[in-house]
């Protein structure tokens, strides 16, 4: 690859690397409040023990659990961003020698 295809790619690879970090925070803050709301729904599911306690409680925790999963695959992309971060910049250095 040419260098300046490469620089080009690397640059585009940290973009979306950055922009996926920021969306990693954002929901890390938002998983706090989904997973403490879940929690509260099971307390108040046990000891209510209604038909519709138990409902918010699934509403809650699917809610949460949607999150979580959301969570694991921006980790993922993540992980092959960095690995493509660190080919390319492999790349970048076996080309200046």
């Amino acid at each position: 690859m040419r260098r300046a295809l490469v620089e080009r790619s690397l640059r585009d690879v940290h973009a979306r690397l950055v922009r996926v970090r920021e969306e990693l925070s954002v929901l890390d803050e938002q998983l706090v409040v989904f997973n403490d709301a879940a929690d509260e729904a099971r307390i108040r599911s046990l000891v209510s023990e209604t038909p519709l306690a138990g409902h918010d409680y699934s509403d809650a925790q699917r809610t949460a659990d949607a999150a979580n999963h959301e969570r694991a695959s921006l980790l993922a992309s993540i992980g092959e961003l960095e690995r493509r971060q660190d080919e390319l910049l492999g790349r970048l250095v076996a080309g200046s020698r």
